[in-house]
């Protein structure tokens, strides 16, 4: 560690280090001028539990038109992350249309399961950076309240007895997250005291009002007990629970006892409903419109692995993404990695040897929630939040995808 330390501080002080290039300014930089996101809400019981996808997406682009002060003409494309709505193109397309967006805006969505609201990000930056579009949306919505991620029906037998990978391809989440306990030691004790200071960061987050800037109040109806609906508007995450602690969590009994032991209800990610976007653009846009420049979108990358540990994907996918730069996890200032389940966050932490209060610094998806499709893109918004309030720059994210692939994204926060 004091090696990297060292190697850290060089870089920086050296003028044509990796560093210095990252965080230089130039014209053709992605950047992003806006980055919101709902609050996160418990799924078939919270407050977005009887709100449809294309109300949720709706919602959600009618704050970025109002909040960007951006004449809606000169956004070209909208790209939405979303894994369980076989329909989410076309509900994005009629939602953007709806929120004031002109039919000249292209709408798509993209599936990368955890990772596909970070993939969205990736996608229109790319699309920014090679010239095909000049202006562009990326968001992640899902309502896990109408459904999850899970295979309708076995795949073909033609496919999966050919090779016992592709066979892992179907295996649930937490038959995967017990997988990684298993063959790594991650143990049970370690996984709730993770899960406990998720926990914590994020009711302290709450408390201090540091989500703020992030959450944007949006209005929907809510069914009630006695059938009557009432409209009601949400401005906090439904997920935080006060008071958690190592001691509580331990008692809990395991979600999945067909397959460990390990893995419970308070060290998984929680079932969500929510959503997050941002906007892109070139910086020398950005300037000529006067737009906000929050942060320079550096670049990101995809890896590889067994599909049964499908959850340490963040460890090889953030090696390789620093690689690309030639940088490392010292010269990060904020680590997002997804909880999805505590045995492959603890796992990742100690693999890659990242300082832990850079990783998740307000909590995670065990504490604030995981809709699927969300998440990539919200540990971005949260990410440059964080960064804002502390004045530091450098943020990693980085998210473990089913069928076994990580996914890892590198951004500058200009908010200093």
């Amino acid at each position: 560690m004091a090696a990297e330390r060292i190697g850290s501080i060089i870089r920086h002080l050296n003028p044509g280090s990796s560093i210095n290039t990252i965080q230089s300014k130039n014209a053709d930089d992605v950047v992003i001028t806006l980055a919101i996101r709902t609050p996160l809400t418990k799924a078939k019981k919270g407050g977005f539990k009887d709100t449809s996808l294309e109300y949720l997406v709706y919602a959600l682009l009618k704050e970025v038109r109002e909040r960007s002060n951006l004449d809606p003409a000169l956004v070209e494309d909208i790209c939405l992350g979303n894994v369980s709505d076989s329909k989410a193109a076309y509900k994005v397309r009629a939602a953007s249309l709806a929120a004031g967006f002109p039919n000249t805006a292209g709408a798509s969505s993209v599936n990368r399961f955890c990772s596909s609201g970070l993939k969205a990000i990736a996608d229109i930056a790319h699309s920014i950076s090679n010239g095909s579009i000049s202006v562009g949306i990326a968001a992640g919505a899902e309502l896990m309240s109408l459904g999850g991620d899970r295979l309708d029906e076995p795949l073909d037998d033609a496919v999966i007895t050919v090779s016992q990978e592709a066979a892992d391809c179907m295996e649930p989440m937490g038959w995967t997250s017990e997988n990684v306990s298993r063959d790594f030691d991650v143990l049970r004790e370690s996984m709730d005291k993770f899960a406990a200071e998720s926990f914590r960061r994020a009711e302290e987050a709450q408390k201090a009002g540091w989500f703020d800037d992030e959450i944007v109040p949006i209005k929907t109806k809510v069914k009630g007990p006695d059938g009557e609906v009432r409209e009601v508007t949400l401005t906090k995450d439904e997920g935080i629970r006060p008071g958690t602690t190592f001691e509580g969590l331990s008692k809990i009994r395991a979600a999945f006892p067909q397959w460990g032991s390990n893995t419970t209800g308070g060290n998984a990610s929680q079932v969500t409903d929510g959503g997050a976007a941002v906007i892109l653009m070139k910086r020398s846009l950005a300037i000529k419109l006067g737009q906000p420049i929050l942060a320079k979108y550096v670049g990101s990358t995809i890896a590889g692995l067994a599909p049964r540990i499908m959850g340490i994907g963040p460890s090889v996918a953030i090696p390789k993404l620093l690689s690309t730069y030639n940088v490392t996890l010292a010269d990060m200032d904020v680590v997002e990695v997804n909880e999805a389940f505590a045995s492959m966050a603890v796992y990742c932490r100690d693999k890659l040897g990242l300082d832990w209060e850079k990783m998740n610094p307000r909590g995670g998806a065990i504490a604030l929630g995981h809709p699927l499709g969300a998440t990539g893109a919200r540990q971005v918004v949260t990410g440059l939040s964080e960064l804002r309030r502390t004045k530091k720059k450098m943020l990693l994210t980085s998210m473990c995808i089913g069928t076994g692939q990580g996914m890892a994204g590198l951004f500058v926060n200009e908010q200093v």
